[in-house]
């Protein structure tokens, strides 16, 4: 029997160590418990629940952002520099864009759920809710096409 009660999905084999992951996963559910307990007074969370529900989430498609689809880089995990990204700042943040991490989320039923997407998606997404991420985008496509339409009717005229 494995000492890992976490063992590392199929599809991280030879893009991560067991180590890391385990390092990664523990991090972050305990974050997640420091954030939850602080914003909600749920003393009934627990990192070890938390570690459960975020490596369900691993398995369950963290090869890809949950948002985007894009392809996650779980090679970038334990690399964060705090030098580094004082130093370089967004063109630091830029280079860690597909670096896996979770989302605290609900699911179709207002039931907390951890998805896994990439840190530049997290940071776009903050604290909305599915919704609200979805219409923010459709606001942003729906702007952009809106100033798009005068200048492809401007290109379009015959002169």
């Amino acid at each position: 029997m494995s000492k890992h009660k976490f063992r590392l999905p199929e599809f991280l084999k030879g893009k991560c160590e067991q180590a890391k992951y385990s390092r990664w996963l523990h991090r972050k559910a305990q974050a997640h418990v420091v954030r939850d307990r602080k914003r909600n007074g749920k003393d009934s969370c627990t990192v070890s629940t938390y570690k459960e529900r975020i490596h369900d989430a691993v398995v369950d498609g963290g090869d890809r952002d949950f948002y985007t689809g894009e392809p996650l880089d779980w090679n970038l995990i334990g690399v964060f520099d705090n030098v580094a990204a004082k130093a370089g700042r967004s063109a630091f943040k830029k280079t860690l864009w597909l670096l896996p991490t979770v989302d605290h989320t609900k699911d179709e039923k207002g039931e907390a759920r951890f998805v896994i997407c990439s840190w530049k998606i997290n940071d776009a997404k903050s604290d909305l809710t599915l919704e609200e991420f979805h219409a923010l985008c459709e606001m942003v496509l729906s702007y952009r096409n809106l100033k798009a339409e005068p200048l492809r009717i401007a290109r379009a005229k015959p002169e």
